[in-house]
């Protein structure tokens, strides 16, 4: 694959990662806005209750609804981007070497995995809290067994295509896509087993707000990685896929500028 083609599947991937950030901003903001709140809320009642209900609200550097309009669908919207760009950088380097798949078969397969990668894998180990759950001093040490997680997830994510790859000319694409698939499992369970756990969870916390906020969270994921690959392998088709002799793109094409 020349750079051109990388550079247009690179553009082409953060536009499909802006369209899907669109659509996890909305799924962020009518399902689990709510769910925000309610844990702001259950907050400011602990605080007010410690307080002996003198509980005093600090002036807001910015309001609630500019940070889940205008802040939410900024900070979606850059991070969508960003992993957008990479995951078509991704898909550049795997196009032809998982197997014989289509453009957009692998583009659903580039997704489906870093869907599994990014988000899955280390949700499972350290899910998503709302606000009021988790104690300030421990931040720094929750964020880095989070990165950690992710980076475990990718580099035995990779090792597991490798191992795929290397052993389907004795066992099949088959065969050789269920060991590799199941040396990832156990793998993936052996680090959940010896990195430590984080449960920070007060004990009165609504165990039903918390597990919603947590399905909430995993499906803005889950809504983004589809989107992703649904709209890059449309776009990224259009750059690899020669059209027709006869339409009026391959026409186009051939009229010299």
């Amino acid at each position: 694959m020349n750079s051109v083609s990388v550079r247009a599947l690179l553009v082409r991937g953060m536009l499909a990662g802006l369209a899907a950030g669109v659509l996890s901003w909305l799924v962020s903001y009518f399902l689990g806005e709510s769910k925000v709140d309610a844990a702001i809320a259950f907050e400011e009642a602990h605080e007010a209750a410690a307080a002996g209900g003198a509980h005093e609200h600090a002036e807001e550097l910015v309001s609630r609804t500019m940070q889940a309009t205008a802040g939410l669908g900024t900070a979606v919207g850059l991070f969508s981007i960003a992993l957008g760009g990479i995951a078509a950088l991704v898909f550049c380097f795997v196009l032809g070497r998982i197997g014989r798949f289509g453009v957009r078969a692998t583009a659903a397969l580039t997704a489906g995995g870093a869907f599994v990668a990014v988000s899955l894998v280390p949700f499972l180990k350290y899910p998503a809290n709302p606000p009021a759950v988790g104690d300030p001093d421990t931040v720094g040490k929750r964020t880095t067994l989070y990165v950690l997680m992710i980076v475990l997830s990718l580099l035995l994510s990779a090792g597991a295509v490798i191992l795929g790859r290397r052993l389907a000319p004795r066992l099949g694409n088959w065969n050789a896509s269920v060991v590799a698939g199941a040396v990832f499992v156990v793998a993936i369970g052996l680090a959940f087993a010896f990195l430590p756990a984080v449960n920070e969870v007060p004990a009165d916390f609504p165990a039903t707000l918390i597990w919603q906020f947590r399905m909430v969270s995993l499906a803005i994921q889950a809504t983004m990685w589809t989107a992703f690959g649904l709209v890059f392998g449309v776009l990224a088709e259009r750059v690899l896929t020669p059209a027709p002799a006869g339409t009026p793109a391959a026409r186009s094409a051939a009229v010299p500028s």
